[in-house]
């Protein structure tokens, strides 16, 4: 699909600054869970010296080894994969937790995180009804009014709908394991967790 003004643009796509303002300052090292074909990985890279994306699709991992760049892609389950501990600056994880049990998702991404390295996560949770129409219904004519203004992209990686978390047990799983996170519920079907690992 040709992309106006050479410029991807998805529901993923459109917080991806919120995930770049939450890099710290001095990161050196950045994980980058469910990478795909790398489009968040690049972002990375402008501002942190050292990126591995990780993706069991190797489909999207040969997408993202086209591009001329020194990121490490590896194709495997983050949750297995033998990275030490502690060992990333920044973990940074996009409509990836869905794919699986979230509490283990999260409990992996925090270990692999070094003290005073942020966690910057974007996922999608499931509504609820009656309740969530309001929102839905707001999502659905801001999500119209995008659409009219910017080409959309379909990412080529696989899909899991709808959602097995709702968005209140979202809240509740963050706060449980990543106490003082700060947990933002998005208008087009996205919420947003960012936390910072105590260094004691």
């Amino acid at each position: 699909m040709t992309v106006r003004n050479g410029k991807r643009w998805n529901h993923n796509i459109h917080y991806h600054p919120r995930i770049l303002r939450a890099v710290p300052d001095g990161a050196k090292s950045a994980l980058d869970v469910g990478c795909g074909e790398g489009t968040l990985a690049r972002e990375l890279r402008r501002v942190v010296p050292h990126v591995t994306g990780i993706d069991p699709d190797a489909a999207g991992l040969a997408l993202a080894r086209e591009h001329a760049d020194d990121i490490v892609y590896v194709e495997d389950d983050f949750r297995t994969h033998p990275f030490e501990p502690a060992s990333f600056d920044v973990v940074t994880s996009v409509a990836t937790l869905h794919h699986m049990d979230a509490a283990e998702g999260l409990t992996r991404m925090r270990d692999l995180l070094a003290p005073g390295g942020v966690l910057a996560v974007l996922g999608l949770a499931r509504s609820t009804m009656p309740g969530d129409l309001p929102r839905e219904l707001a999502a659905v004519a801001a999500n119209g009014l995008h659409r009219a203004a910017k080409e959309h992209w379909e990412h080529p990686s696989p899909t899991v709908w709808p959602p097995p978390v709702t968005y209140p047990e979202m809240r509740a799983l963050a706060a449980e394991l990543l106490p003082g996170s700060a947990y933002r519920r998005h208008l087009l079907w996205r919420y947003s967790i960012l936390w910072r690992k105590p260094r004691d």
